[in-house]
């Protein structure tokens, strides 16, 4: 009797530092040389929401941001990569791939901290795309998760945007900074994987786009 559908059982590859170049932004491994730039884009006391959902953060001064990017950038995972905006040539944000396992070849984007600069831009868009395509073409993973606090409505909204099914949440699935996170799952498959690259690559193309910059066509209009 059959227990599943068979599958190539040959492990995936671990998050590497190649970087990766995009039209708008370039993805590259986090290091400390980012700080200065992050923490401008970052820090400052009236971006301190951006961190409600994280695990870490805000910091009260520059210093103690300065010692979370050199702890975290020497993680292995969750391994971080920081986003370049090409037009400005600075570190506007940063994102990780977490809970890597290779051997049933799922992995997860996590740690996502854009600062306003990036929010609701092409910019941001592009760089979930190349994460994605960075982790079915190269790595080789067979699901992406996309996982986030159950109140945070707007990370909910934009997985569905990027193309990420809904699964379910995870009922008291962990405690953050003293409280309860319910858990919201999503996920894309390497068989969903070759529609939703499609659909981000038509949006991103500057065709889709008026002279003012605004989108011509949704991306979720695109996936149909």
């Amino acid at each position: 009797m059959g227990v599943g559908v068979p599958v190539d059982a040959h492990p995936a590859k671990a998050p590497s530092p190649s970087p990766v170049d995009g039209r708008a932004v370039y993805l590259e491994k986090l290091e400390p040389r980012h700080a200065d730039d992050l923490w401008e884009a970052l820090g400052p006391q009236e971006y301190s929401g951006i961190w409600d959902y994280i695990p870490d953060g805000p910091f009260p001064h520059k210093e103690s941001f300065v010692l979370f990017i050199e702890h975290i950038s020497r993680s292995a995972d969750p391994y971080l990569y920081c986003l370049i905006d090409k037009a400005r040539g600075k570190a506007v944000g940063f994102f990780s791939l977490m809970r890597i396992d290779q051997k049933n070849r799922v992995i997860e984007i996590g740690y996502v901290v854009f600062s306003p600069l990036l929010q609701r831009t092409t910019a941001a868009t592009e760089a979930v795309y190349l994460l994605a395509k960075k982790i079915f073409e190269e790595l080789d993973y067979r699901r992406f998760e996309w996982k986030c606090n159950n109140l945070n409505e707007a990370s909910k909204r934009a997985a569905l945007r990027y193309g990420f099914t809904f699964e379910g949440v995870f009922r008291q699935h962990m405690i953050v900074k003293g409280h309860n996170r319910d858990t919201a799952w999503f996920s894309i498959l390497d068989s969903e994987w070759p529609a939703v690259r499609g659909a981000f690559e038509k949006w991103l193309d500057p065709k889709n786009f008026d002279a003012d910059g605004k989108q011509i066509q949704s991306l979720a209009s695109l996936r149909g």
